[in-house]
């Protein structure tokens, strides 16, 4: 098998792994009895969602860079999510589903938000909103990205 597609697929299922991890804490910390204030509780699952997303990115600027490597360098972040919606045939399948990307774009959104927002209060409305996403993306990325390991051991 070649050694850059195995180390592809190896870096895959390490961030997917992570994202399991952060998913799971997500869960327990939502799931707790003792609630903690909105503000801490707000700031608390605001910095889950933006780890959660930013390992996946990490994920998609590997592939990319793999396959690709040419990102709109004004707005790679965007760019790059969704180039992993694309079937570039020859080159590789598509990374993730259009509903994927839907739900990711909010995610990607709220982190970009969540870099310059200073204030501590978030509004309660939009992290449940985002918590909803949160809970919709988990099995669908973990899918999307097993099917795309699937199609890395089918090229090899």
């Amino acid at each position: 098998m070649n050694a850059k597609i195995v180390s592809l697929m190896k870096e895959i299922e390490k961030n997917l792994a992570m994202t399991q991890k952060i998913f799971d804490y997500y869960s327990s910390y939502a799931q707790q009895s003792v609630v903690s204030t909105q503000t801490e509780r707000s700031i608390i699952i605001g910095d889950l969602i933006v780890k959660y997303y930013t390992c996946l990115e990490t994920t998609f600027l590997r592939i990319s860079s793999f396959f690709e490597n040419n990102l709109n360098s004004e707005k790679w972040h965007q760019d790059l999510l969704n180039k992993m919606t694309l079937q570039m045939d020859g080159i590789r399948n598509a990374v993730i589903s259009e509903n994927s990307y839907s739900i990711l774009l909010e995610l990607l959104k709220f982190r970009h938000f969540q870099r310059y927002f200073f204030d501590i209060n978030y509004d309660p409305d939009k992290i449940s909103f985002l918590e909803k996403k949160l809970n919709q993306i988990h099995p669908m990325i973990i899918d999307d990205l097993q099917g795309f390991i699937q199609y890395l051991k089918s090229i090899e």
